[in-house]
């Protein structure tokens, strides 16, 4: 007959069989767990017994407030779904256990609501992947699928800016940040590793921004990429020409992705500055080595360009066009200016050189008689100017 040997924790009277008895660091976080401890217990006792790796790196380094407060049913839910999609989905068996463990099983990217939002995004997105054979390739259809699924976009009049997917679904707005959750959590569901990156403050000083990083074994490193994204390109958009002028080591200039894992870093939240409970590596390094080639040239001027039209109620609303950049009669670039939805830092940029005279115009039907222009002579010296083209 099998001996079953017990221990008896010093925290709470509650007996585990050899097999189950906990590691110092989850004693330790059922002892911070208060009232909550008995929660934490169960969580641990009822899983599975090859899940609970999974479950103890979760309760070992998940923040304190959680552990007071989070049930057991939820973390075990969320273990299990984990588990269930590294099993199913065809890519699962390629992602490392440290990756899966710190980026696909965590139930939070950030300091967001707690939801359960697993069972209804494995339904939902597991659907839109389809037959992809490749985390790559179902990465893209999820992303692609995310505003015509959730029906969420970017929004200033969002309610905060660290939303819970479940609010940002019936809110249909979010900020960049309730985005980039919103999109990491769809990709988590289907066992494609996925962390919030982000700056506390562009060098430029005209705001934060947070994204989505996605590892995926085709490539065996971090990507990044931005939520609604429809494009097969990864490490690619707006943002690198800001993010190469990040500051290593600074809290507010530098560049941060979340870990779930214990970490000596923190993660820059803006909108509670003094919580330091999400942890995160600097990424600083990589985005200065991403964005240099990005970077503006020696007697280049930046132009940002974005349209607006009035909306309404008679304010201005931007309004994505394509637009023409032309020199002595020639285009010399041409794009589209980002639409309402888009973050409020994104702009069409077009480098013209300091000095020489340009025309920005928004095509019209007659050629001879564009819908919008602007005339810009850059300054010698000037780095940057904006552009703001008024539609009809």
């Amino acid at each position: 007959m099998r001996i079953v040997i017990s221990i008896l924790l010093l925290s709470g009277s509650m007996l585990y069989s050899e097999e189950a008895a906990p590691s110092d660091a989850l004693k330790k976080t059922i002892d911070g767990a208060g009232e909550n401890a008995p929660q934490i217990r169960s969580a641990w006792e009822k899983c599975p017994i090859d899940q609970r790796k999974g479950m103890e790196f979760l309760l070992t380094n998940m923040p304190s407030h959680d552990a007071k407060s989070l049930h057991a049913d939820f973390l075990l839910e969320n273990v299990a779904l984990a588990y269930r999609a590294r099993s199913e989905m065809p890519w699962g068996k390629d992602i490392p256990e440290a990756i899966f463990l710190n980026h696909v099983l965590p139930y939070a990217c950030l300091d967001e609501s707690r939801d359960s939002w697993r069972a209804d995004f494995f339904n939902r997105f597991r659907t839109i992947a389809g037959d992809a054979q490749t985390a790559h390739e179902a990465l893209k259809r999820v992303n692609s699928s995310m505003i015509r699924e959730t029906g969420v976009r970017y929004s200033t009049k969002r309610r905060v800016a660290n939303q819970g997917p479940k609010e940002s679904m019936e809110l249909k707005m979010a900020s960049c940040t309730g985005l980039s959750i919103l999109l990491a959590d769809a990709l988590r569901s289907l066992c494609i590793p996925a962390r919030i990156t982000g700056t506390a403050m562009w060098t430029n000083n005209k705001g934060n921004h947070n994204w989505t990083e996605v590892w995926l074994p085709e490539y065996k490193e971090w990507k990044f990429t931005e939520y609604g994204n429809n494009s097969e390109e990864l490490d690619r958009g707006w943002l690198l020409g800001e993010a190469a002028k990040a500051v290593p080591g600074s809290i507010v200039y530098g560049v941060y992705a979340t870990t779930w894992k214990k970490s000596a870093n923190h993660f820059p939240m803006v909108w509670n500055d003094r919580d330091t409970s999400v942890a995160a590596v600097e990424v600083s390094q990589r985005y200065i080595e991403l964005g240099t080639p990005h970077l503006q040239k020696a007697g280049e001027c930046e132009l940002q360009i974005e349209a607006v039209k009035k909306s309404a109620d008679g304010s201005p609303m931007r309004e994505s066009v394509e637009v023409e950049v032309l020199q002595d009669g020639k285009r010399i670039a041409k794009g589209a200016t980002p639409s309402a939805t888009d973050d409020t830092n994104h702009f069409l940029c077009v480098r013209v050189p300091q000095g020489a005279p340009c025309r920005v115009v928004v095509p019209g039907s007659n050629p001879r008689s564009p819908s919008s222009m602007e005339e810009v002579t850059p300054k010698e010296q000037e780095k940057n100017r904006r552009i703001t083209l008024h539609l009809p």
